[in-house]
Formats: structure tokens, sequence, C-alpha cells
């Protein structure tokens, strides 16, 4: 492929993974890995998941920016979760590079059709919107937040995901918080883990710099587009996150079907 089709695929896949994060919130970037090895064409694909991880990264700090501004970070609980699941990256990145590429992708898209058919539930909004991490919610908020932290951290580490939609359920089961302030929190661990998990990648070279530039900056117009966008869907938000697992469900049976027959 083409140098110039090349950057314009990458900057069109992180246009895509923008705007769906955009309209429906967390989740869109586990598209990332897909979309830059079977439409960009990074490879191996061990680059692909290490030059995701990097612009999952990248996109979750353009975004935490916005809700940090609108007061939707618990801050004391952000920091305890992101410090405890990027030892669980380093640890997930390590057992991933160790692991055959094509058996990584196909248990990548074993845990898209998983993550797919978890999205058609309906996440509730209720919550304690005053819970903080203090010295007298310590005994009971730390044990959850690191337990539920470290373990959602392998799992973005093995797989160079941003882990948004383990870690908003998990910030709400570990703290009872809102569901709007558990998306803002969540923001910080993403970027936290992304980053550890493309450290542990880039220190093995694998990472494709000037693709997860150009996909970040597609990810910044597209966020804009779907944030945009999402205002004036506003009512049929639901009916696009329905839509969009039934895609992530799909997408995931591709690459599973992909993964058996290069396995063969």
């Amino acid at each position: 492929m083409l140098p110039l089709a090349t950057n314009l695929l990458a900057t069109a896949a992180g246009g895509v993974v923008g705007l769906v994060l955009g309209l429906v919130g967390g989740g869109g970037s586990i598209l990332a890995v897909p979309l830059l090895g079977y439409l960009v064409g990074v490879s191996p694909p061990h680059v692909a998941i290490g030059t995701s991880a990097l612009a999952v990264s990248g996109s979750a700090f353009t975004n935490l920016l916005t809700h940090a501004r609108a007061g939707n970070v618990k801050w004391g609980c952000a920091a305890v979760f992101a410090a405890a699941g990027v030892g669980g990256a380093f640890l997930g990145a390590d057992l991933a590079k160790a692991l055959d590429g094509q058996k990584l992708l196909f248990l990548f898209g074993v845990l898209m059709v998983v993550v797919g058919l978890a999205m058609f539930r309906r996440r509730e909004g209720l919550g304690d919107p005053n819970v903080r991490l203090t010295a007298d919610t310590a005994q009971e908020l730390l044990p959850l937040l690191l337990g539920i932290g470290f373990v959602v951290g392998i799992l973005s580490g093995f797989f160079g995901i941003g882990g948004g939609f383990l870690i908003v359920p998990g910030l709400m089961f570990a703290t009872g918080m809102p569901l709007t302030f558990a998306i803002g929190t969540s923001l910080v661990a993403v970027a936290a883990l992304g980053a550890a998990t493309a450290a542990s990648y880039a220190a093995s070279g694998l990472i494709d710099w000037n693709i997860a530039a150009l996909f970040i900056l597609g990810g910044v117009v597209g966020g804009m587009s779907g944030v945009a966008l999402g205002r004036v869907l506003a009512r049929r938000k639901r009916a696009l996150s329905l839509l969009f697992a039934s895609v992530v469900v799909g997408v995931g049976v591709y690459v599973v079907a992909r993964g058996i027959i290069a396995l063969a």
C-alpha cells in the first residue's frame, strides 16, 4: 500500500473510533486494533496492538480534559485505580508479547464478542455523586479499587485496549458512583493503562509512531464530530449504543474467523 493511502486510512480509522466515542461513550477503542490491523494494514499483530495502546491513551487524555472541566472526575478514586492498573498493564503486556500474534488476535476477537454482547445490557445511572476516597472511606473503597484496577490493567495490557468498558462498571461497583462520574473518572485509568502498555511495546520496538500520531489526530476530529452529532441524536442514544454493540460483535466474529483460518 502506498504511504499516502496508509496515512489517509490511519487518520480515517482514528476518526471512526473518535466518532463512536463521541456518540456512545466508552467502548469505541476496542475497534482500534482490528481497524489498524485489517484496514490500515499494520503488521505484525503485536505492532497493531502496541500502536493502538498509544493511540487510545492519547485520545483518552484529550477527552479527560473535557470531563475534568465539567467536574466529572473523582481524582482520588481515579489515582488509586490507575496506579493498580498500571502494574497490571505491564504484566499483561509482557504476557501478550510472549504469545503468538495470530493466537493473540483470535483471543482479541473472542473478547470483542463478549464485550459486544455485554453492551446490550442497559447501564444504570443511579449512585452516590458525593462518594470520595477519604480516610473514613478508605477501608471500604481501597481493597476494591486496587483489586479491580489490577485485574482490568492485566486485560488492558494484554489486549492493548483502553479497557473503558471494564473500568466504568468496575468503578461503579467499587465505589457506587453514578455513571456520569464513572465515565469521567475512567478516562484517567484509560490514559494511564494505555500509556503503560504503549511503553512496554515501545521498549520492544513494537509501535508505528507515524500511524499512532495520525490515528490520534483523526480521533480528535472524529470525537468532536461525534459529540456534536450526539447532541442532535440525543433521543436515539440507546439505539446507537445497540447498533454499535452489534458492530462490535460482528467485527469480533470476523476477527475470530480470520484467526481460525490463520491458525489452521
